[in-house]
């Protein structure tokens, strides 16, 4: 029997697709940190100071745990989870469709799995546009009125 034929083969590779990304992004993150430090001390060896070199680097004040945590603006949120909703119900409905669809064309009822899979970006869609339209009555409450003409529908993407 070739090795090939297992029905675990299928299983196998996930997990290997897996561990490789993880290993990848392991590898990615220590060159990244290696290539930060060579060019911490090549500045070092010109000269520079520690707290110019500190400077330099510092890109957010995500990274200064002096400042404390960034706050996030909640319009940006607000449009981040009317997007995802958007795209979760189009990707949801386009499946459903794609399932039915080929149902017909197959002429099988056992492909109707695939349209059932469909429900599953569905339903998170609708559990996003949930999530809107909490956000947005809470901003409510603080006194931020969210509508069509409001400055989140012409959010930077």
């Amino acid at each position: 029997m070739n090795p090939f034929e297992t029905p675990y083969i299928i299983p196998l590779g996930a997990f290997l697709v897996a561990i490789v990304a993880i290993v990848s992004g392991a590898v990615s993150q220590a060159h990244a940190r290696r290539i930060k430090a060579e060019q911490r001390m090549s500045m070092l060896q010109r000269g520079m100071t520690v707290e110019q070199i500190d400077q330099l680097f510092k890109t957010s004040k995500e990274d200064d745990p002096e400042d404390g945590p960034r706050t996030k603006d909640p319009l940006r949120s607000l449009g981040n989870a009317r997007r995802t909703g958007i795209i979760l119900v189009s990707v949801g409905v386009g499946i459903v469709l794609f399932g039915l669809l080929l149902t017909v064309i197959v002429n099988e009822r056992d492909v109707l799995t695939v349209a059932a899979t469909g429900l599953i970006p569905l339903a998170i869609g609708i559990g996003f546009f949930v999530d809107y339209n909490l956000q947005k009555r809470e901003l409510s409450r603080f006194g931020l009125e969210v509508g069509a003409d409001s400055p989140s529908s012409n959010l930077p993407r």
